[in-house]
């Protein structure tokens, strides 16, 4: 089973402040790194370091050999990759001391994804294949279409919610993988809680698996006929940046390597909590084999403190 995301490419400019700007004012940041990112390259390698084969396809700009270098690096295939003229996508990221950001995003050569380019690229993909995209490139609508069309799983994390997403067929996608925000705004103001918003996008797409992400109050499963919640692992955040991106990756791995959806979902959470006690989207990613120790390590302390329990 190949994994095929086309996806985003962008460079992240970070800066590390003390608070975030207001309107008219300007403030000194106390770091600053730039890093390879957009939400595509970082799940394309959050799925290579969980032990997946993905194949990332998109637009670069002249400047974009450092976001091909990493995506390799990971072990992403890239030749289906097509370099434009225009510059790179990048993001401009403002971290406070607690680790949340806000985020400005420049598209760049990601809205020169076109339908030719997407049809060319499905040829070399069939039933049994997954088809991942998020909302940060052109032409998704056409994507979900002709992902269906070939018989492919499609998995969309629709972020950001724009208006081009009005546009897409969210009956044709598998998966949705989006958190709480996102999941409000689809489903409606009047969703209430985890639980009403799950509701309202299981009457709305009844095809989808739903997967959200609720910050620290953990992540919600819901396939229409059992609905479960996994809870964070305790760390110490400094950059949350690409925690929702390495959230989707490790689930995405495990659901094509046969896990089970509970098994998953502790798999992504795991991987989710490491990475956000690291500074980068893409640099903080773990791989498969720190995932696999923490999680013993924390079933060993669980088992332990239960013993101490029953000692008492």
């Amino acid at each position: 089973m190949n994994i095929l995301n086309i996806g985003s490419l962008n460079i992240d400019k970070t800066y590390s402040v003390e608070h975030y700007a207001e309107a008219g004012e300007t403030i000194q940041a106390k770091a600053y790194g730039e890093f390879c990112g957009g939400k595509g390259l970082n799940q394309s390698i959050a799925l290579a370091r969980a032990g997946a084969q993905v194949f990332h396809a998109g637009c670069v700009g002249p400047d974009g050999g450092i976001l091909l270098d990493a995506l390799a690096a990971a072990g992403v295939r890239t030749e289906l990759i097509r370099e434009s003229t225009e510059p790179s996508g990048h993001a401009v990221i403002q971290v406070n001391p607690e680790g949340q950001n806000k985020i400005t995003i420049f598209g760049g050569a990601n809205r020169n994804v076109t339908p030719a380019y997407i049809d060319e690229v499905l040829t070399h993909f069939g039933p049994g294949d997954i088809l991942l995209l998020q909302n940060e490139i052109s032409n998704v609508p056409y994507a979900i279409e002709k992902g269906r069309e070939k018989g492919m799983t499609v998995v969309f994390n629709p972020s950001p919610i724009n208006g081009d997403l009005e546009r897409c067929d969210l009956r044709l996608v598998d998966y949705l993988i989006l958190n709480e925000v996102e999941g409000r705004r689809l489903a409606g103001t009047d969703a209430e809680g985890a639980e009403g918003v799950v509701e309202k996008l299981g009457v709305k797409y009844p095809r989808a698996i739903l997967v959200l992400t609720l910050g620290s109050r953990g992540s919600c499963y819901a396939d229409g006929k059992v609905i479960f919640y996994q809870a964070i692992f305790p760390a110490k955040a400094v950059d949350t940046t690409g925690a929702g991106d390495t959230f989707t990756g490790y689930f995405l791995a495990g659901i094509a390597a046969g896990r089970a959806p509970a098994e998953a979902m502790e798999y992504a959470a795991m991987a989710s909590a490491i990475s956000v006690s690291r500074h980068g989207a893409a640099p903080g990613i773990p791989n498969c084999d720190e995932v696999c120790l923490e999680l013993a390590q924390w079933r060993k302390n669980s088992e332990n403190e239960k013993g101490e329990k029953k000692v008492r």
